[in-house]
């Protein structure tokens, strides 16, 4: 049994891999767990040249075995106009192999996010995420009030998802805040995963 998180992410800006580093953290605070950070290729609408199979830098590409061989998702993405950026959304609409083989079906997945403000549409955007995982019979997480920081915190930070406002010049470091909720995030994944002893 693989006991392997995938965590997965967009990023444009470095926010959000920054997010995805705290998450990891977290899910690796649970005895037994690991963290597989990859990340998506980017997309665009004209293609000239292949992508290389290697990013320059960051967590490696996703691959299918990766879908297929966690115990449990996180995904996160930047914020565009509410929902998820499009390199994320185009990765998990190539995923209906993995669909109709229930490949993902009773594992747990929680989202994470990055806006540059603070009302840029971060609750929009975890559900935005939350929606193909529900298809696909993933078992949503999130961040409970049982953490004290969820209602405390002036910067990220949501029931549905751990998140990070970067500011609208992007200048924003992950507050302390942010940071701690991503750990506690990533750290109920990985402990509701393993109570569910999810095979791979």
């Amino acid at each position: 049994m693989s006991h392997d998180i995938l965590v997965l992410y967009y990023s444009r800006s470095g926010h959000t891999a920054q997010l995805a580093r705290f998450v990891a953290r977290g899910i690796e605070e649970v005895p037994g767990m690991r963290a597989r950070l990859r990340q998506v290729p980017p997309v665009a609408p004209v293609t000239e040249t292949a992508m290389p199979p290697e990013p320059e830098d960051g967590a490696p590409y996703v691959t299918r075995d990766d879908l297929i061989e966690c115990v449990g998702l996180a995904i996160g993405s930047p914020t565009r106009f509410g929902n998820m950026a499009a390199p994320l959304k185009y990765f998990l609409d190539t995923t209906g192999a993995e669909w109709a083989s229930g490949a993902l079906a009773g594992k747990p997945a929680a989202m994470f996010t990055s806006t540059s403000t603070m009302h840029g549409g971060q609750e929009a955007t975890l559900i935005s995420m939350a929606l193909p995982l529900l298809h696909h019979g993933m078992l949503i997480v999130g961040i409970p009030y049982t953490e004290p920081l969820l209602s405390t915190t002036t910067s990220g930070g949501t029931p549905y998802g751990a998140s990070h406002v970067a500011g609208h010049r992007g200048d924003n470091g992950i507050s302390n805040d942010e940071r701690d909720l991503a750990r506690a995030l990533g750290k109920r994944l990985a402990d509701v995963a393993r109570r569910l002893g999810t095979p791979a």
